[in-house]
């Protein structure tokens, strides 16, 4: 997929809000610390070159302190967020779970669908969809294009629908709560949760969330099939908004507010941003994902202390939060996938650097 969400998805589409709010904007641009990675030291502009930067965004306070914009992208253009989705999901999942609507994490998702019965899900809690530890038999691997990853991602292109047909089939695996295996299904499977729970589909539920923060733009999310034939979002991995407006979900993640007003708890703010079991610390992941960021509640703490977090999708899209500075990045890109090696380095360089530029824009 490339950073601009394809014309030819079945698609819905998020309003804007009704009264936006635009960013206020500050003069000049921060002075940025050198960035230390891939084995040398480098300054941000050489950063956001060789990691295949579309755009940057830098909110510190509330008010934009450095936008840029590269390869044609511009402000106006709705920026795919891949598995930054999942980081919005989370939010609208804390709404629900503050509203009464999820009484308990630990509730089984089969209280909520009962169709999940016949599926690996079938012993499942809402906890452990929110931190991947379901134990599913699941491979996320898009290279690989009989992989069930790679099958989703298709069903979405075909337009023909199935997503939630597949994920009755994903088998059980490991017992569930044991460990921690990225899964895109575990997202699809929380929701349809939140659906079941709120009676709004994706669309409907993040088109609250869009007036509530003042969004400027029209989101876009994929469906797997048209909207008047029932299609289904990824909600893993199929939303699409303008930098700015991503910004919005990073700014909420700081302390569930806007303008004063209470939209997330604070709680499930801080909650999101933990690792709430030892293996989910930054460091303890599988080392094919990351040895820099550990799991929430699908968002990446940097931490163990929900001061720093990153929504993380794939081929370079970040909503990075620290809390402490109040300070949000928003950075997307194009670096290649099929080479595993180039996109574990951009990666983990992103993960070194966009702490450094919130410290410089902090400063």
């Amino acid at each position: 997929m490339t950073a601009l969400m394809s014309q030819a998805l079945s698609t819905a589409e998020v309003p804007a809000a009704a009264a936006p709010r635009p960013w206020p904007r500050a003069a000049g641009v921060p002075s940025y610390p050198p960035i230390t990675g891939a084995g040398r030291s480098m300054g941000v502009d050489e950063f956001l070159a060789v990691t295949h930067t579309t755009a940057l965004l830098v909110v510190a306070d509330g008010t934009i302190v450095d936008e840029r914009y590269f390869g044609g992208t511009t402000a106006d253009d709705r920026l795919l967020g891949n598995s930054a989705t999942k980081s919005a999901l989370a939010l609208l999942v804390g709404t629900a779970v503050d509203s009464g609507r999820i009484p308990s994490l630990d509730d089984p998702a089969t209280a909520y669908v009962p169709e999940l019965a016949v599926s690996g899900y079938r012993d499942v809690t809402v906890r452990h969809l929110l931190t991947m530890t379901t134990g599913v038999d699941w491979a996320e691997d898009h290279r690989d294009p009989g992989s069930p990853a790679a099958q989703l991602a298709a069903r979405l292109r075909e337009g023909a629908g199935g997503l939630r047909e597949q994920l009755l089939q994903v088998p059980a695996g490991r017992e569930p709560g044991t460990a921690f295996a990225y899964c895109t299904a575990d997202s699809l499977v929380l929701d349809w949760v939140r659906e079941r729970a709120t009676g709004l589909d994706f669309a409907a539920h993040l088109a609250r969330l869009w007036q509530a923060v003042g969004a400027e733009r029209p989101a876009v999310v994929g469906l797997d099939a048209p909207h008047a034939a029932g299609g289904v979002a990824m909600a893993g991995g199929a939303l699409a908004a303008t930098a700015r407006d991503w910004a919005r979900l990073g700014r909420l993640q700081i302390d569930g507010t806007w303008d004063g007003r209470r939209i997330v708890s604070r709680i499930w703010v801080e909650t999101s941003g933990r690792p709430s079991l030892p293996f989910l610390r930054p460091g303890r992941l599988p080392s094919t994902i990351t040895t820099h960021a550990g799991f929430g509640f699908h968002w990446w703490p940097l931490d163990n202390t929900a001061q720093r977090v990153t929504a993380d999708g794939m081929r370079g899209q970040f909503v990075y939060v620290d809390r402490a500075r109040r300070v949000v990045v928003v950075k997307t890109s194009a670096w290649p996938y099929d080479d595993p090696w180039t996109d574990r380095q951009c990666r983990d360089l992103c993960y070194l650097a966009l702490p450094a530029i919130a410290r410089g824009a902090a400063a």
